[in-house]
């Protein structure tokens, strides 16, 4: 069955970096479109970026555009997301989800999410 498992989250100062990685299991990876969304504490899920199945088009949220990064090695089934100059307001947990067709982009076009990992940038 399709299984996606985040990985790499943890704190960091505000300014700092990390590198998200999602393993994907149990689907062609590289036939779908796929997304990491976050979410904090009281708060609604924010879609902070995309890419399509096949890495051409990529997509960002306007809070983290300029700073994230995401990318895809469909050859070991992985996402990532590279995360630079850290906010104090990307504190929430990052997952990635699965998205329905090779374009999927934005709120409800996707079938299958991780549970995700925590981001907390704090001094």
């Amino acid at each position: 069955q399709v299984q996606l498992v985040e990985s790499g989250g943890g704190l960091a100062q505000p300014g700092g970096s990390l590198r998200l990685s999602c393993a994907a299991f149990g689907f062609t990876f590289s036939n779908y479109a796929m997304s990491w969304g976050r979410q904090a504490p009281g708060k609604r899920v924010e879609w902070v970026s995309g890419i399509l199945s096949d890495g051409t088009n990529t997509y960002y949220s306007d809070s983290v555009k300029g700073r994230f990064t995401i990318s895809r090695d469909n050859a070991k089934n992985t996402l990532y997301l590279e995360m630079n100059s850290l906010e104090p307001e990307d504190t929430a947990r990052y997952f990635c989800a699965k998205g329905r067709t090779a374009t999927a982009w934005g709120p409800f076009e996707y079938d299958h999410y991780g549970q995700g990992t925590q981001v907390t940038v704090s001094s």
